[in-house]
């Protein structure tokens, strides 16, 4: 008895409410609600949501209504108006702590921009996240006092621009593989690096790197030489820093990809990011922070790919 009613509450239409809220059903009839694509997380509190909002609006507002994404393609680089809209917005320190100039926003709200700013321009997206979300994450979760009253003051109000160089012609996303050689001077107060990095987000107008680099030492109890994968902060402005031309891609075509070259630079000692030896731990840390923006920022190309194919159908001519 049971069993049949059961199968006889199974096989009872879904009720109106059901299908209003399918979204295959909303695609079918031309009438998506985006909300359901990649919904939003409701993991905030409403004072978190309240400081996302007062954010976004502005953010969408310029985006909508004075950044051109076509010409940005066209032009293979992103207009010095959209740059200083980005300090105005604050939108170079989002996470980064407020005692160094930063919003110190939380992941989620964080997220919730990169899917806004993704849904204009991918290009923007990218290079936000080159910047912050690895770019210099590693001073934020690794680095010592100096360091951070040294560099996030200028990097969060974008008056430098900050890079992540891990990948090798010889070494993706495995740092344990990198090539690049970071060697103790006679004076021992610098590294001088020597390696080249490809595919680097911001990689031909980064003021500021964080670089990997294999660093040569002896263990306690062995006379054998290894070699310990470890960070650094790098200026270009230390000499010996080069990048080559940026990279011409399918897309995001205004997003600054280059290779970046570095030839006897000389790293003062207090520039190591964490400890010697501890670079994978710091790069993947870095990474796994970092994931989560570009994740963000493509819900929102989607929400919009969706939406402008679905405006396409519904009013194309044949």
């Amino acid at each position: 008895m049971t069993i049949n009613r059961v199968r006889l509450l199974s096989d009872q239409p879904p009720s109106s409410r059901d299908r209003d809220d399918s979204f295959a059903l909303g695609l079918y009839r031309g009438k998506v609600k985006t909300q359901q694509l990649f919904p939003y997380p409701d993991a905030l509190d409403d004072e978190s949501k309240d400081t996302v909002k007062l954010m976004i609006d502005p953010f969408e507002k310029y985006f909508r209504e004075i950044h051109d994404p076509s010409q940005c393609d066209l032009d293979e680089k992103l207009p010095d108006k959209s740059l200083q809209a980005l300090k105005e917005l604050g939108g170079f320190g989002i996470q980064a702590p407020q005692e160094y100039g930063g919003m110190q926003l939380k992941n989620t709200q964080y997220a919730r921009l990169a899917e806004i700013v993704g849904s204009f321009d991918l290009s923007i997206a990218v290079f936000m996240a080159g910047h912050q979300a690895i770019g210099y994450k590693g001073i934020v979760l690794f680095g010592n006092e100096q360091q951070k009253q040294k560099y996030l003051p200028s990097l969060t109000t974008g008056e430098k621009i900050a890079a992540f160089c891990l990948t090798e012609p010889s070494a993706g996303s495995d740092a344990n593989s990198i090539r690049s050689t970071a060697v103790l001077d006679e004076d021992g107060k610098h590294y001088i690096l020597n390696g080249n990095k490809i595919w680097i987000s911001n990689g031909g107008i980064a003021d500021v790197m964080t670089v990997f680099a294999q660093v040569p030492f002896k263990k306690d109890d062995s006379d054998k030489q290894s070699q310990a994968v470890t960070a650094f902060i790098v200026e270009r402005d230390f000499g010996g820093v080069t990048s080559g031309l940026p990279e011409k891609k399918m897309g995001i075509r205004s997003s600054n990809t280059a290779a970046v070259y570095f030839d006897n630079v000389k790293i003062p000692v207090e520039n190591v990011i964490g400890k010697v030896g501890e670079g994978f731990k710091v790069a993947m840390n870095i990474l796994n922070e970092g994931r989560f923006a570009m994740g963000a920022a493509m819900s929102g190309v989607i929400r919009m790919l969706v939406t402008k194919t679905i405006e396409h159908a519904k009013n194309r001519v044949q």
